[in-house]
């Protein structure tokens, strides 16, 4: 089966929107090397409309120009991209089409297919849906040393509570912590239990 993975710039109280206006000072090697380990790995990317019209309205032109960023930007213009719409799209950037179907069903169906791993950058809605789902291995979440303090969340109000289980941490020279989570579940035990771990006086 295939390997979904999930990238997100996040602020430490939450803020996933518009990171453009204050990621990019926190932006260093380390930060790069998790991006293209990410991103820039998977030959599959899943993008909602918006993070793709991002996407297709600056990398193309990034990888014609020859600068520095366009090895990355040829990688991501080779990769498939599957853009989760309702709309009728006209595409430019290679390799795009429309995701065909309900999300959740077709998602299951492209894990299923042969090939490297699926990545997904942004595009908060879909990371939501499939997160819910169960779908998504691994949650690569960037956080800032930063309360942005205005914004959307990653994570909106909901009945149900989301578990998740650390992979793996790593803490970089900027103060970004780059955190790997995958699916969890619910924890157990209550105040009678954790008491037991609480300092005991002398």
């Amino acid at each position: 089966m295939r390997t979904l993975t999930a990238g997100l710039f996040i602020a430490v109280d939450g803020v996933v929107e518009n990171p453009q206006d204050w990621h990019f000072p926190y932006y260093n090697d380390e930060m790069g090397t998790a991006v293209d380990a990410q991103l820039g790995a998977a030959d599959t990317l899943l993008l909602g409309r918006k993070t793709y019209d991002s996407f297709a309205g600056a990398w193309p032109e990034r990888e014609a120009g020859g600068g520095e960023d366009a090895y990355f930007a040829a990688k991501l213009g080779d990769a498939r991209k599957i853009v989760v719409s309702h709309q009728d799209l006209t595409f430019t950037w290679r390799n795009s089409e429309v995701l065909k179907g309900d999300l959740i069903e077709a998602v299951t169906a492209l894990k299923q297919e042969s090939g490297g791993p699926i990545g997904i950058s942004g595009s908060v809605s879909v990371v939501r849906q499939l997160l819910a789902a169960r779908l998504i291995d691994e949650l690569h979440l960037l956080v800032h040393p930063i309360a942005v303090r205005t914004g959307e969340r990653l994570f909106d109000a909901a009945e149900a509570s989301l578990p998740l289980t650390l992979l793996r941490c790593a803490t970089f020279t900027t103060g970004v912590i780059h955190a790997v989570y995958g699916p969890g579940e619910p924890g157990t035990g209550g105040y009678d239990e954790a008491k037991k771990h609480l300092a005991q006086g002398d």
